[in-house]
């Protein structure tokens, strides 16, 4: 858990054993309700021994993994750990929406302000909204965690895929590319993200997988990226040197769906290599030491751990490391939902307003997206719902929680826990699915 000093100056975390007898004996309070931040009532920051904490962070293109740790040498102790998802896909998805509603108005010649995209000039440096939007959250939580604990240094996976060597057409052998500890880890780490981590051809997942050429190299098949995909061992043996076409003759669902999947490029890849100096120097901007790697470091780090495959702990092995004595047991889930939308209107499908909405987002002193309990006494709803609420005017709410939603609560059974910040948050254990 996160502490603080009773001037709110950070000092090291703490076990949440420890932070639940500080709170039972007044000696603490509740200084942030999710993550859990307390702050000391009787100890200052002068009368405290400060270690420090490090960050690691895995950028992604839907999931961004942070890892708060202990750092002694090369040695990693797991405290904290932070799975951020990302909304680029429904932020794209409203802009196009937007710019077909514009672009609609004005090819029916309606009276409407005239296009100006032929007269804009983007600023060196321009991101478009969805891949922005990921650096600034990342960003965010970052600032957040520096708030809240005495981070000393940075650790960032600055890129996951070489795209220049992989389009390249190297082959897979030969000196130049056995060089360095992590042969093979890039283009490896590609196609395991490509293909889903499973057999090409039988969908067959959790067994061994090799590297396999859809066209035979004995075939005139080529050694790009492209011509490459995952097959276990049992079609990879049955396969042989025959060509594709001939393998699948019986399944032409399946030759369609690879031979569709092997020319689409891999979108998560290049979001991640768009974005990733700009969120590098979002971070230098910090003032704190950054240090950056590659996936295929974390990758390597991470099979010399036995640790499992995950976006927090690959933030957790990201740079240069020996061994890490433990791993987060729980990690944090936050979702972004954004801070509601200034738009008063709802649009019919040719893009006019057909309803208002209210202009006061406070009903009864409560906003859609607060983190909020309701207890209800009796009834078909009686129990403690904890999570999100959606308000209504007439004073019933809707309360989404890791269960489902929970409808009809009368606002006087609903307290309130944190105001909403544009996240929604979950918990789950490390490897497994979400719980409440």
């Amino acid at each position: 858990m996160f502490v603080l000093a009773k001037e709110g100056t950070p000092l090291d975390p703490c076990h949440p054993a420890r932070a639940r007898k500080l709170l039972a004996s007044g000696r603490a309070r509740v200084h942030r309700h999710t993550p859990l931040v307390i702050r000391l009532t009787d100890r200052t920051a002068a009368a405290s021994t400060v270690q420090g904490v490090e960050v690691g962070i895995d950028p992604g293109s839907k999931h961004t993994g942070i890892a708060v740790f202990y750092a002694d040498g090369g040695t990693r102790t797991g405290l904290f750990a932070l799975q951020l998802d990302h909304r680029g896909g429904s932020i794209r998805n409203r802009l196009v929406q937007r710019a077909a509603y514009r672009r609609r108005r004005r090819s029916v010649n309606l009276r409407y302000r005239k296009p100006r995209f032929a007269n804009r000039k983007r600023p060196e440096g321009w991101l478009p909204p969805s891949l922005r939007h990921r650096v600034a959250t990342a960003l965010s939580w970052v600032t957040r965690l520096t708030r809240w604990a005495p981070v000393r240094a940075l650790h960032v996976e600055r890129v996951a895929f070489d795209t220049g060597s992989l389009a390249a057409g190297r082959p897979l052998e030969g000196v130049r590319y056995q060089r360095g500890t992590l042969y093979g880890c890039e283009v490896r780490e590609y196609l395991l993200a490509k293909w889903g981590r499973c057999c090409a051809y039988c969908g067959a997942t959790g067994v061994p997988l090799n590297l396999d050429h859809i066209q035979p190299r004995s075939r005139d098949g080529s050694d790009r990226v492209s011509n490459l995909t995952l097959a276990c061992v049992p079609c990879n043996q049955a396969k042989n040197n025959r060509p594709v076409e001939e393998f699948l003759a019986g399944r032409p669902r399946v030759l369609a769906r690879l031979l569709t999947q092997a020319k689409a490029p891999l979108r998560d890849a290049a979001a991640v290599n768009t974005t990733r100096w700009a969120l590098w120097r979002a971070l230098a901007r910090t003032g704190l030491p950054v240090h950056s790697a590659s996936g295929g470091r974390t990758k390597w780090n991470r099979s010399r751990t036995g640790a499992p495959k995950s976006h927090t702990l690959d933030a957790l092995h990201v740079g240069c490391l020996d061994t890490v004595t433990a791993l987060p047991a729980r990690v944090l889930v936050v979702a972004c939902t954004g801070r509601g939308t200034r738009c008063r209107t709802r649009t019919d499908r040719y893009g006019f307003p057909r309803l208002r909405l209210p202009r006061v987002k406070q009903v009864y002193g409560f906003a859609t997206g607060d983190l909020v309990q309701a207890v209800v006494p009796s009834g078909t709803k009686a129990g403690i719902h904890t999570g999100r609420v959606a308000v209504r005017s007439r004073g019933s709410f809707n309360v989404t929680t890791g269960s489902g939603v929970v409808q009809g609560i009368h606002y006087r059974h609903i307290r309130l826990l944190q105001r909403a910040d544009g996240y929604a948050y979950s918990g789950k254990e490390e490897g497994f699915s979400s719980f409440a």
